[in-house]
């Protein structure tokens, strides 16, 4: 890997240089700076994978400046060292990869060289998968074609949606010619609904090879066992996230960033404009799977202080599980921190009105009793 070192001490950076190079190994130190005013031009110039910069320079701040490095080669990664450590949160509030503080150990180094090339390595094989179709399930089948924008897909019938949207679901095992008669023609005699099924295969197909999805195949090899549906370089965009959420690390200030990027990834639900009884269960393990770690950020987040970030956590949920009676008192509790009556509430009134209209019960009297108190507490 590729790295430009900034400091305005020339013993600093000889001894960093040296670290990296020969201690470390697998590392090009291709420019050093004690200038900072100059990094910038030196990073567009020479393009490195990572930038080891210092805070406390004269002129300007090395957050100011990690932060103009960002915004002028938008892939670079920047690692702070520094003397100091009052700085740490504010560095990673600017997506800093590490946090080293001086004089940096060549244990340190090695185990943040260590991160930077599974990182760089992961967004290698990232811009490779871009090269390759893809398949929207979140919310509404679409196809996506490399360096398209996602479309949706015209399909000859609503059968033929769900026709495919169910291959698809079972993808790579053999469905039985029985079941797809049954799920979609269940009042057709069999001659009429294998025809059914022929022809709606047959639209199927086509539509894949109009759409660019050709590598999609649907196998009918014994026509009475069924139909096989593989994707081969198509990627499944709920596939892809679950991957991402398992790759999670533990959750903590280094993380967090990514917990965050990996929950809004989940837009919509698993096939949820759709009615498809057969998706159900997919769909709420899917759900369940997203609201553990948007529990798990948002708890960080409070015992953080993060309380504005906490907030915007348990609104998504809101908006995704409306009748999750614990986002509301969560928000209950963060807004009266914030010293803001109106937003506590109107999070009452709302998970009131929601229990009672919608699901026809009552608030849990911890939360009512929680509430009382609190509008006791300042009269």
């Amino acid at each position: 890997m590729r790295a430009i070192l900034v400091d305005d001490e020339r013993l600093a950076l000889r001894h960093l240089k040296q670290k990296l190079e020969c201690d470390v190994g697998g590392v090009e130190v291709v420019e050093t700076c004690m200038d900072p005013s100059q990094a910038v031009d030196m990073a567009i110039k020479h393009r490195p994978d990572v930038v080891f910069l210092d805070i406390q320079m004269p002129g300007i701040n090395g957050l100011q400046l990690g932060e103009q490095l960002q915004l002028a080669v938008p892939d670079i990664e920047i690692i702070f060292v520094t003397g100091h450590d009052q700085y740490a949160i504010h560095a990673f509030k600017l997506y800093a990869l590490d946090y080293i503080l001086k004089p940096a150990r060549t244990d340190r180094l090695q185990q943040t060289v260590q991160r930077l090339r599974g990182k760089l390595k992961a967004n290698k094989e990232t811009g490779r998968e871009s090269q390759a179709p893809l398949i929207c399930c979140f919310n509404q089948i679409r196809f996506q074609l490399p360096g398209n924008d996602s479309q949706t897909v015209k399909w000859r019938t609503s059968k033929a949606q769900e026709l495919f949207a169910y291959l698809l679901h079972h993808r790579y095992r053999t469905v039985d010619r029985g079941t797809l008669i049954e799920l979609l023609w269940p009042d057709f005699d069999v001659s009429r609904a294998a025809q059914q099924l022929y022809t709606t295969i047959y639209h199927i197909r086509q539509t894949l090879k109009t759409s660019g999805m050709g590598t999609v195949s649907i196998a009918s090899a014994d026509l009475e066992a069924g139909y096989r549906l593989t994707v081969g370089e198509v990627r499944i965009d709920t596939e892809e996230w679950e991957a991402r959420v398992k790759q999670l690390g533990v959750l903590d200030v280094h993380t967090m960033e990514a917990h965050e990027h990996v929950l809004q990834l989940y837009q919509e639900h698993y096939l949820g404009d759709y009615e498809y009884l057969w998706a159900e269960h997919e769909r709420e393990r899917l759900r369940l799977l997203w609201l553990h770690h948007a529990r798990s950020l948002s708890g960080f987040y409070r015992g953080q202080g993060r309380i504005q970030a906490a907030i915007q956590v348990n609104l998504r949920i809101q908006e995704l599980f409306p009748d999750e009676e614990e986002s509301y008192f969560i928000l209950m509790k963060l807004y009266d921190a914030l010293g803001d009556r109106g937003r506590v509430e109107e999070q009452y009134w709302l998970l009131t009105l929601r229990m009672e209209r919608e699901l026809e019960s009552t608030v849990h009297t911890d939360i009512a009793s929680w509430y009382q108190r609190w509008r006791q507490r300042d009269v």
